[in-house]
């Protein structure tokens, strides 16, 4: 099942602008490897559920997968050939707003050759491209 919030204080939200690079949730803090976005793009909960899937088919239980986003906002659309005017339409999807650097998706337990596959198989199922990135160690 789609992912989407359980209840929300509001039905509909405005577009809004996508700017800039990502300023939280760009590196690496659950896990030891990660797969960072480096397009600014909505990132639907179908596509977040296929890239999961994709991950744990190919990890076979093995490891742990972090998923570092959630889609929160609502995105309507108009049926087709309906005129203009009679309101905003009904929510279609729930999406993720992705800018430049959000981390997607993150693996604890497993090498970095396997994480590697897992994540280069998560990254055909996404709709922005995406690197394969390391933890960095603090100073």
């Amino acid at each position: 099942m789609a992912l989407m919030p359980k209840r929300v204080k509001y039905r509909k939200q405005q577009r809004g602008k996508m700017k800039g690079n990502a300023t939280r949730g760009n590196y690496v803090a659950f896990g030891d490897y990660g797969l960072q976005a480096l397009e600014t793009h909505w990132l639907s909960g179908r596509q977040i559920e296929a890239g999961r899937i994709a991950a744990q088919h190919f990890l076979r239980r093995a490891g742990k997968l972090y998923i570092r986003v959630f889609p929160d906002k609502p995105i309507s659309k108009k049926p087709l050939e309906t005129r203009m005017g009679t309101g905003k339409a009904e929510v279609e999807f729930w999406a993720a707003c992705i800018k430049p650097g959000t981390m997607l998706f993150e693996i604890a337990g497993v090498s970095e050759d396997l994480a590697k596959q897992a994540f280069a198989r998560v990254a055909h199922k996404m709709p922005v491209r995406c690197r394969f990135v390391g933890r960095r160690i603090a100073v």
